[in-house]
């Protein structure tokens, strides 16, 4: 996979469409409709019922390729190609999809773009929060016309899981652990018998084809919501790992990075080393040793993860758009660097000061970085 030169000269085939109407994320069937259109053209594998694509389109959707027309999908997942073929399966049958991993492995982007490529629509969301209430997953009412005429179909507000299966779409939900777990055992039901009882009306309803769900769960939230043996077994787990190899992850937040960039319309330029900077301080602290294995590492408490990341050279890429010369530089960086691994002033501010002096100040060609860093802790 080929890794842009600079940020923003990504190439032209992995920008999403211009955000309609000024919108400043458009949802992903809106962002990359071109390749979903290009994709469901020249699409002529079996669909299962209610789905815009194959399960070989999607796959190739989230992965990237060319196609017959020398169309270029780009990709929007870069890591093992088995573990996306799997959860496209997953989808293609009766069985929900849980997603889990470490905060920071694209979990929510998995799931947007898999909804937007089954279903054509990625906005039947719940939210998973503490305070995630039963209504968000099964049904609410409008009360003034529960009040005025009593319980009816008019008076119904539907969850979105409730509007997937009535419609044959595709739901998700984000952060399923954190959702409490009176909440959670709502789904089990639901899942199992792909039926929603409304008892006020006397009523149910019953999934049509196409209905399927995909919740996302983080790994280092154990403990506070876990799933019940009962609704686990409702899932097919996948599990997204880190990204394997230090250029995978260059690319990952390369790409990632010159979209942001565009659609916020900065004008960095010469950010690619930078990256491969903020890339390697995150491996290293993140696993604990440094790159060449000689030097033992504290690990921060914070996860370091890819997204962090790309957010820390967003980040940066704004502080040289508007309060320097547009290229990219260490001391755009230093403070977002320590921010991101300096989480608990306690515990975390030894461990970075540590790592600046034994690895950063000795090794070749990160002088520059090493006193913008230092320059940022005073």
């Amino acid at each position: 996979m080929t890794v842009p030169a600079t940020v923003p000269n990504t190439p032209a085939a992995a920008e999403p469409a211009p955000a309609p109407g000024g919108v400043l994320r458009p949802h992903a069937e809106e962002a990359f409709a071109a390749e979903l259109a290009a994709l469901a053209a020249r699409d002529d594998r079996r669909r299962p019922p209610n789905w815009r694509l194959s399960p070989w389109a999607v796959a190739t959707y989230l992965l990237g390729g060319t196609l017959s027309d020398g169309t270029v999908i780009t990709p929007k997942y870069v890591g093992p190609r088995r573990v996306v073929e799997v959860a496209v399966a997953t989808l293609a049958t009766d069985r929900a999809l849980l997603l889990l991993g470490v905060p920071g492995t694209a979990k929510t982007w998995v799931s947007e773009h898999l909804a937007a490529a089954v279903s054509g629509d990625s906005t039947l969301l719940v939210q998973g929060t503490a305070g995630t209430p039963e209504e968000s997953v099964r049904y609410g009412w409008d009360y003034a016309r529960l009040l005025a005429r009593g319980p009816s179909r008019q008076a119904l507000v539907p969850s979105p899981v409730m509007r997937a299966m009535a419609e044959g779409m595709t739901a998700r939900v984000e952060e399923l652990t954190r959702i409490p777990a009176d909440v959670q055992d709502g789904l089990i039901t639901l899942l199992s018998e792909k039926t929603l009882p409304i008892p006020e009306l006397g009523q149910e309803v019953q999934a049509v084809p196409g209905f399927n769900l995909i919740a996302t769960a983080n790994d280092r939230d154990r403990g506070v919501n876990d799933l019940s043996s009962a609704l686990r077994r409702r899932f097919n787990t996948v599990v997204l790992p880190l990204p394997a190899t230090p250029e995978e992850e260059v690319d990952i937040v390369a790409r990632r990075v010159g979209q942001i960039g565009r659609s916020l319309d900065l004008p960095a330029s010469g950010g690619l080393e930078e990256i491969r900077r903020v890339v390697t301080v995150f491996r290293e602290l993140r696993e604990g040793v440094s790159a060449d294995g000689r030097t033992r590492l504290k690990s921060p408490s914070g996860t370091l993860s890819t997204a962090e990341a790309i957010s820390v050279v967003t980040g940066g890429l704004a502080l040289a758009a508007h309060f320097g010369d547009g290229v990219l530089r260490p001391q755009d960086l230093a403070a977002g660097l320590r921010g991101a691994v300096v989480r608990d002033p306690a515990a975390d501010r030894a461990a970075w000061q540590e790592y600046l002096e034994t690895v950063v100040r000795e090794r070749e060609g990160w002088k520059d970085l090493y006193r913008a860093c230092r320059e940022v802790d005073g």
